[in-house]
């Protein structure tokens, strides 16, 4: 038997992770991902601070050429008291629909989603994620994406802009959007103010189609996603922060780095500008089960791409939890146990350290059910599990 698939037999269909920590050369990290603070620079200065953590990911960062091979990629905690870890990609070929199911493995022929929890003090710049058609010219895949904020990780700060641009206002012309593009080098052309911006609710989300132009806030964002890194920036200056013109154009083929038209089409103009924008987006959550042990709720639905729950077990209480398809969970609050594994939300922990949050959940042992216990006798234990499209519990509509 080869450890890979001892390992995965020991955990009874579930592998334990380890943090996976990303960094960024924009914005300001947020200091809310409960990393060490003398860490959030542990890849060097020229790297940037550290504003994400991947969960589930085989997806490597699109982080310039200082990028580390694995950058971005998940590892299994192979062994606790040696720390031996194994990339995630080596679990998902091997297992194959052992892991994922036969659906995915069929359709995919791998775990095609991950989630991040990303971390800005500042609000992101204006920009969009390709579509699969136009990021199929560049050999990436598109990157539809769902926001869930959860309050475990924004109690105590917001940061310094909690509000989300969402596409144009419909009033927008697509000329107002080229003469931004056009002088990208040439002044601050404030292209947010052809947008629109929504207050975070906290406890809520929305979804985001590949190609709407979006500016995200500076709250910590739960962001369940399409297996891409693709980004076209079309907003020069950010609070401040000037953009560099390369960031317009690094996801462009090359015969269309120079061509404004082709980058303005990348923008899916009709959902970008639509007036009904918050009643097709905005994501309230929808409450799935609820009983004296547990509460399980929707937090993203209704799209072709990926899906999210939030599970509350009440303290003290134990809960089989049960689901339809494979998916990865993160605990957020609260400590306990999580099928075979003890399990915790980390207060502090540094950039190497092993923790106790996060598990990737094969097919059937999901639909076997996961014992989850809540140890705690005071506060819940708090759970976010991200799917890919292949739940048929999903709600489909909003």
């Amino acid at each position: 038997m080869s450890n890979v698939r001892k390992v995965f037999e020991q955990g009874e269909g579930v592998l334990h992770l380890t943090p996976t920590w990303v960094p960024r050369g924009f914005n300001e990290p947020g200091k809310r991902l409960r990393l060490h603070p003398d860490d959030y620079f542990a890849l060097g200065m020229d790297r940037g601070g550290i504003c994400e953590r991947w969960l589930g990911s085989l997806a490597k960062a699109l982080n310039g050429p200082k990028t580390g091979e694995t950058e971005g990629m998940s590892y299994v905690l192979e062994d606790a008291a040696t720390k031996t870890t194994r990339l995630f990609k080596d679990y998902v070929e091997e297992l194959g629909a052992d892991l994922v199911g036969d659906d995915l493995m069929a359709r995919y022929g791998t775990w095609p989603t991950f989630a991040k929890l990303y971390d800005y003090d500042k609000p992101l710049f204006h920009h969009l994620h390709l579509t699969e058609e136009k990021a199929n010219k560049i050999g990436m895949h598109g990157k539809p994406e769902a926001y869930y904020f959860p309050p475990q990780y924004n109690c105590s700060y917001l940061g310094r802009f909690p509000l989300t641009y969402f596409g144009f206002d419909p009033s927008t012309t697509k000329e107002d959007v080229m003469k931004c593009l056009e002088d990208y080098d040439v002044r601050d052309t404030r292209i947010t103010e052809l947008s629109r911006a929504y207050r975070i609710q906290l406890g809520t989300g929305w979804y985001t189609p590949a190609g709407v132009i979006h500016a995200p806030a500076s709250v910590v964002t739960f962001e369940p996603q399409w297996n891409s890194d693709v980004n076209t920036i079309m907003e020069n200056v950010t609070m401040g922060e000037v953009n560099p013109h390369n960031m317009l154009t690094d996801c462009a083929p090359e015969e269309e780095k120079n061509d404004l038209n082709a980058i303005f089409n990348q923008i899916d103009w009709e959902e970008s500008t639509r007036p009904d924008y918050k009643e097709t987006y905005f994501r309230a959550p929808k409450v799935k089960s609820e009983s004296a042990e547990a509460v399980e709720k929707w937090v993203a639905y209704a799209n072709e791409w990926v899906a999210a729950k939030e599970v509350t077990v009440l303290p003290g209480q134990t809960y089989t939890l049960t689901d339809q398809a494979c998916y990865c969970a993160i605990v957020v609050q609260g400590h306990g146990t999580f099928g075979v594994f003890e399990c915790e939300a980390p207060e502090l922990v540094h950039f190497d350290d092993i923790t106790g949050d996060e598990y990737f959940v094969s097919e059937a042992a999901a639909k076997k059910g996961i014992k989850v216990t809540n140890t705690s006798s005071y506060q819940p234990l708090v759970i976010l599990q991200n799917f890919a499209n292949n739940n048929p519990e999903v709600p489909a509509e909003v």
